[in-house]
């Protein structure tokens, strides 16, 4: 049996400048199942780093003549494209399979099978052990009903069959598949962070996140839990990849980075192997300032660059958020903590909440500017299925935008009681124009002592970020 799992064309987030990131989550699958699956010929297309457009990744699956298909489908906005990709595999054989995972598809399974005839198979939730099982179902002619996590159809009928048990120790996963795109791995590259010159990889710490914010994804994807891997696991993982595929520049996909005894014993083991590399993580602000000892032997290890999720400074709207560990104080100390160990602070704003009018964005905007991260990224409030968030602004009609594919947190999906979408979307220029406008920051960052710093500030001068979000109204 020949698997084909595929990253299909997309654009990504132009905010965050140009990047290429491996394509991670089917590089886990395609591992588990290399390790778990006998007789089973597996193959990674990544049509970012091969260059394909939408013609040439046909005739890839064509010469590749596949009998299953499992395109990538992370997140919301990614959906159509993963519908496109299985589309394109039934129209070269419809007796081709074609399974699809991720956030949206497991938040809405049954309606995704009634809006995409050409997919088969939905993998809900945590999708190794399942994706192994349906392909050995497949092979030998099991019953679909005995499968955990799957939604199908059966004579015109949609079938959910019960949910899976998350797997319960991290560790004993395989190490992700890097040898299937081993001849692109020069080409992975994250501009705002690293030279292009610098390989990137990504590296999975943990799952989930124990916090239940209302409109965070990964809380219901993850059951509300937080499993880690251990210290020895993560940094050998990183050796791996450092020695055999020339990566050095690490991003822990994390949702919930601790920092804590076992971040330090990371840091150790990083250090005393003698792994001169460069890392990212997403951080909470109070973990920060909690282990502040931590940060100077964090930064020696290589970390150069946190995000921070700031989302505003009003309570009542924190309070609505679920967002508990930070405010107005705590965020201005971690701002100043992350610039005193040159570590270099990123941190997301929240605008278009219900009761968001011009005035409170305006606050939200001089809090942006009095608290002076390094980077400010200002994201509209989006309505993702399977959130709390999602839920209630479809029972209240407040959802006006339906197309998918603007679910990236840039678009203006709802109005808020006093503004329009179109006039949300206005603001959220307005809160970049503000910040990036601001002369004194930008000589200020293309003049760091901070070379990341310094490094985003010069290459943000050269991108049309500000004018691309005006094209947005």
């Amino acid at each position: 049996m020949r698997v084909l799992f595929i990253e299909p064309p997309k654009d990504f987030w132009f905010v965050m400048g140009q990047y290429i990131p491996p394509p991670f989550g089917i590089l886990t699958l395609a591992a588990y199942l290399e390790e778990k699956c006998n007789d089973v010929d597996i193959k990674v297309i990544d049509s970012q780093a091969e260059g394909f457009n939408w013609t040439d990744l046909e005739n890839k699956i064509k010469s590749e003549k596949p009998d299953v298909i499992a395109p990538s489908g992370l997140s919301t906005c990614n959906v159509y494209l993963s519908a496109r990709v299985a589309q394109i595999a039934k129209k070269i054989d419809p007796k081709i399979i074609t399974i699809v995972g991720g956030q949206h598809f497991s938040a809405l399974p049954e309606e995704s099978l009634e809006t995409y005839p050409e997919i088969d198979y939905i993998i809900r939730g945590e999708g190794e052990e399942t994706l192994k099982e349906v392909i050995e179902m497949i092979k030998n002619g099991k019953e679909k009903k005995d499968v955990l996590g799957i939604t199908y159809r059966l004579n015109n009928e949609i079938i959910s069959t019960p949910d899976r048990p998350l797997i319960p120790d991290l560790n004993s996963l395989p190490y992700p598949g890097y040898h299937f795109v081993k001849k692109h791995m020069n080409g992975y590259y994250f501009s705002l962070m690293a030279d292009k010159s610098v390989p990137f990889a990504i590296i999975e710490g943990s799952r989930g996140c124990s916090y239940n914010c209302t409109y965070c994804t990964q809380s219901p994807f993850w059951k509300q839990t937080h499993r880690q891997k251990s210290p020895e696991r993560i940094v050998d993982e990183i050796e791996k990849i450092y020695t055999q595929f020339g990566s050095k520049f690490f991003w822990f996909t994390d949702d919930y980075f601790t920092l804590d005894k076992r971040t330090s014993k990371i840091c150790d083991l990083i250090l005393e192997r003698g792994l001169e590399i460069s890392w990212f993580c997403q951080a909470r602000c109070d973990d920060i300032i909690k282990n502040s000892e931590l940060l100077p032997k964090i930064r020696k290890s290589g970390n150069v660059w946190m995000l921070l999720g700031f989302d505003t400074s009003d309570t009542d709207i924190l309070k609505a958020f679920r967002r508990t560990g930070i405010n107005k104080s705590v965020a201005k100390e971690t701002v100043e903590l992350l610039r005193k160990n040159g570590i270099f602070s990123q941190g997301t704003f929240i605008i278009g909440n219900r009761k968001d009018t011009k005035e409170s964005i305006q606050i939200l905007r001089d809090y942006a500017d009095w608290l002076d991260p390094d980077l400010a990224t200002f994201m509209v409030l989006t309505p993702y299925p399977g959130t709390e968030i999602f839920e209630k602004a479809k029972q209240n009609n407040w959802i006006e935008d339906k197309n998918w594919a603007n679910y990236d947190m840039i678009h203006a999906i709802m109005p808020t009681e006093t503004l329009s979408r179109n006039e949300v979307q206005e603001e959220l220029h307005r809160c970049y124009n503000d910040f990036f406008g601001n002369w004194s920051r930008r000589y200020r960052g293309i003049t760091s002592d901070n070379l990341y710093v310094r490094r985003t500030y010069q290459y943000l001068a050269k991108q049309a970020i500000i004018t691309r979000l005006q094209n947005l109204f």
